[in-house]
């Protein structure tokens, strides 16, 4: 288990790092640990652990109290191959003994509404369903402190939207409902720990009274650095994060198919006024 200072250090690479060690406690200890996992055992989780998870999840602020979210859990090991190869042939989808799919969930309202024989404009727009997004957000970072507190890891899948009405027929979701991201959750394979990985400086993503572009330049040289280096101890290709997430945001192509999103949630029953 990695130290609380060793943790922190990782994180920020040891930039502006002095002023957070005053203020440590054994929940930030813990998310200080977390890493994206993609390795991991076959073994079953214990009876519990999954409505354990979403009690944790249900506990996270929600809009309005809409709680415009829901989520499929995938155990059967066949349906997790099929998300596996619609999310980018993700190895990690199919191994993992547990796949959550958070969704954007406006089906649920909808039908409330009609069976008080009330209208529901407000669903046809673009702010509900973005109230729905960050509830379903809210509601499964909340899951993952929760299954990191029971010493399972997870990883974050963002790959189910190259595919949104494909994942929607394969879990069969009606109108009004969208995939938003899938979550692996198990055991991390000891044999293949993954390491912290660095974030931008505080001197890049915190802003006080006003937001600065040109105060961020500095912050970024440096983290590029940090994450070139970060990339060569992984054995990964050599890279600062500035050219990766410069490519990543560069080209259509790069979007893997989810250029089309706003045409995805028209046809899943979305009208977006």
């Amino acid at each position: 288990m990695t130290t609380p200072t060793s943790a922190l250090e990782q994180r920020y690479a040891g930039i502006g790092t002095d002023a957070l060690l005053t203020r440590l406690n054994p929940v930030i200890e813990q998310l200080l640990q977390h890493r994206s996992v993609r390795a991991y055992l076959p073994d079953a989780l214990p009876a519990g652990t999954l409505e354990t998870l979403v009690a944790a999840a249900q506990s996270a602020s929600t809009s309005s109290n809409l709680q415009a979210w829901s989520v499929v859990a995938v155990e059967n090991p066949q349906g997790r191959a099929r998300l596996s190869v619609l999310a980018g042939n993700q190895a990690h989808v199919a191994n993992a003994p547990l796949f959550l799919v958070w969704l954007a969930d406006l089906a649920r309202l909808r039908e409330v509404s009609q069976q008080r024989q009330q209208p529901a404009t407000g669903l046809d727009y673009l702010e509900l369903l973005l109230v729905a997004v960050v509830d379903a957000a809210l509601a499964a970072q909340n899951a993952a402190v929760a299954l990191e507190a029971l010493d399972l890891s997870c990883v974050y899948i963002g790959g189910l939207r190259n595919h949104p009405e494909k994942v929607a027929a394969e879990l069969n979701l009606p109108p009004g409902v969208f995939a938003v991201f899938g979550m692996c959750v198990g055991y991390q394979d000891p044999a293949r720990p993954a390491d912290i990985k660095p974030r931008l400086p505080q001197s890049v993503v915190l802003h006080r009274e006003q937001y600065s572009l040109p105060a961020q330049t500095p912050g970024i040289a440096e983290f590029d650095q940090v994450l070139a280096a970060f990339y060569a101890a992984q054995g990964m290709r050599q890279a600062d994060w500035s050219d990766t997430a410069s490519k990543r945001v560069g080209s259509v192509a790069a979007l893997t198919g989810r250029d089309r999103m706003f045409e995805a949630l028209r046809n899943l029953g979305f009208p977006l006024r």
